[in-house]
This record gives structure tokens, sequence and C-alpha cells, in this order.
């Protein structure tokens, strides 16, 4: 995987949102490795019990793929040489813009604009930082996509 400086100079989105997705990525692995350090409000919960309790391994997974994405959007804006066809890039980026945009909608329960649960730390932070910061990120990719490929 080579990296190219002026295609990254050429696409400033692609190296913001490529950027994000690296800084959330390394977010996780902190959460994984340091639990105490940032744990508060990360998953959703009811009357103060967590929905669920995520694994070390599940949260560095989380992680590995936030990388992916970082690199998915660097390939498809031409920063790295990924050895994948730039159609194929492109049409994986919308993908992962559709299910942004998805995250960001949510399940109309406990994540998303339209959940109806809103007295945790949680859904405040998922109301005014994680669903926000979705759909900034399904839109830069979806930019990411158009600008570059299909």
């Amino acid at each position: 995987m080579s990296i190219s400086t002026s295609d990254a100079m050429n696409n400033p989105v692609a190296l913001v949102i490529s950027s994000v997705f690296v800084a959330l990525a390394l977010w996780h692995f902190t959460m994984a490795f340091l639990p105490w350090f940032g744990m508060s409000g990360a998953v959703p919960s009811v009357q103060g019990k967590p929905l669920f309790v995520p694994s070390r391994a599940a949260t560095v997974a989380v992680g590995i793929v936030l990388l992916l994405f970082a690199v998915l959007v660097a390939a498809t804006a031409r920063m790295v040489d990924a050895g994948v066809p730039e159609d194929v890039l492109s049409w994986l980026c919308y993908a992962l813009a559709a299910g942004l945009l998805a995250r960001a909608v949510g399940d109309f329960k406990y994540v998303g604009f339209f959940k109806p649960v809103r007295d945790s730390r949680f859904a405040t932070l998922d109301t005014f930082v994680f669903s926000p910061l979705c759909l900034l990120l399904a839109l830069g990719v979806a930019v990411v996509a158009r600008h570059n490929g299909a």
C-alpha cells in the first residue's frame, strides 16, 4: 500500500474523514485496554443499566473496522493504493455512507436521532455527538465516493 501525498492534498475531505476514523479507532483501542477511561456513556442504557457490556475483543474489533473504514476512504480518494478497482472502492464507500446514515437515523428505540429513550448519559451523547458525527461522516464518505469514482 503506497501513499500519495499529492492526492491527499487534492482531497481534503477524504483526509479529514480518514483522520476521524483513525481517531475513533484509537478511542476504541483506549476503551478496550483502559476501560475506566471514557466508558461512561459509551453504550445505551435504560434506568441506569447498560443494555450490553462490550467485551475487550469486541471493542478492539470495532477499532479495527474503523481503521479499515479509514483505509477505504483513503483508497477511494487515491491517497493509498489498496489494489482494488476504483469502482469497487466507490461502491463500498456508498455502502459505508448508507450504513452511517442508518446509524444516525437509529433504531427508533435506543440510538439515533429518532430514539424515544433520552434519559441517560448515552442518549445525551448520542443526540449531540454520536448521531451528528455519523451523519457528517456519511455525507463526507458519500462526497469522497462521488468525487472519486462511480
